[in-house]
């Protein structure tokens, strides 16, 4: 990872900004500016020298993960240390990350720093910079997207009617868990029948019934960076209303998909899966955005949602993920990753989208 080339843009950030250091906190910006893995940390972006805080549990894998950033092994808390530090060097104003900071522990910062040194929030200065994916980072996504699409044959296969929803989400985080995987991107996604009409229907103890659609949604953590990927099968003989339901949600996925390219504003992108589905008569039962960013966390800007002005860039990795949803009778959502590039899209998800009958 070119630790170097990220650590400079936010040095010319702060200098834009007008501030003399950044103390980040927030545990994924952290790992994505010095590659520092653990759970309790403090980078202090200041004047080209940083310094990066943790406690006596991360002695050993602080000097062998941190990178361009002297090490200080802190007696407390790493934020508390990392204010010490800036009172030494009498710094007059700290760029905080205010949205990553609870209350107290922005007034605990506020006393250890003293009257002489402001606290000045300075928005999410790190994200931005994480939209754009480098071509490592693309490498190690598309790593994490294909062991989740081959995780799909095993969660099919699981899958029965009396089988609990609990117990297909259990084979298969155990089979991620063989192939490699960290650890899940988030709580799996197992809603059978009427619960697939649940857009976050996370598995249950609930028993999939003989006949209805399944809602699969579930990601895998890699070298820290997270996959996402939803597909929806169904048990039993298929109605016409059923077909025609999961037609439409297709046709919606491909339509963002074909939509997504470098220049083209994320609301559009929203705007063109919705009239997809308009046309199809489903757009009411569509009740979440199209779609996000993903990177070391699962949900990362951008947004592809109604009203979101900013447009897609070259680089940013985002999901495109419609749904149908109707309320007593079940519901249908696919997903796939993308690479946004100049002249379109390359689909990162390798699993087949055709309607799957058990």
């Amino acid at each position: 990872m070119d630790y170097a080339r990220r650590q400079d843009a936010i040095d010319a950030q702060l200098e834009k900004l007008r501030l003399e250091a950044l103390l980040v906190t927030h545990l994924p910006n952290i790992r994505y500016l010095c590659g520092f893995t653990g759970s309790a940390g403090a980078l202090l972006m200041h004047g080209g020298r940083p310094v990066f805080f943790t406690d006596g549990r991360y002695t050993a894998q602080a000097r062998a993960e941190v990178r361009r950033a002297r090490v200080v092994i802190a007696k407390g808390s790493p934020p508390l240390a990392a204010a010490q530090f800036a009172q030494g060097v009498r710094l007059r104003a700290l760029g905080i990350e205010s949205h990553h900071m609870t209350v107290s522990a922005r007034a605990t910062l506020h006393r250890a720093l003293g009257p002489k040194t402001r606290l000045r929030d300075v928005g999410p200065v790190v994200e931005r910079l994480r939209m754009i994916k480098d071509a490592d980072e693309i490498a190690l996504l598309r790593e994490a997207v294909n062991l989740g699409a081959r995780l799909l044959d095993t969660a099919v296969h699981a899958i029965g009617p009396g089988v609990t929803e609990s117990e297909v989400a259990a084979e298969l985080e155990y089979a991620a868990r063989r192939a490699g995987a960290e650890a899940m991107s988030f709580a799996t996604i197992v809603a059978a029948g009427p619960r697939s009409a649940m857009p976050h229907g996370v598995a249950s103890s609930a028993a999939i019934p003989a006949g209805g659609f399944v809602v699969l949604d579930f990601g895998v953590i890699l070298h820290g960076y997270c996959s996402d990927m939803t597909r929806t099968v169904h048990v039993g003989k298929v109605s016409a209303a059923e077909r025609s339901m999961y037609q439409a949600v297709r046709e919606a996925e491909q339509a963002g998909v074909d939509a997504a390219r470098a220049g083209v504003a994320c609301g559009e992108v929203d705007r063109t899966v919705r009239n997809t589905l308009r046309r199809a008569g489903f757009a009411r039962y569509f009740t979440h955005s199209t779609g996000h960013g993903v990177g070391l966390e699962i949900h990362e800007p951008p947004r592809l949602a109604r009203g979101e002005g900013g447009a897609l860039d070259a680089g940013m990795v985002v999901t495109i993920e419609p749904g149908v949803y109707v309320p007593g009778q079940g519901g249908v959502r696919i997903e796939d990753m993308v690479v946004i590039s100049q002249s379109g899209c390359d689909v990162l998800t390798a699993a087949p989208k055709e309607l799957i009958e058990l």
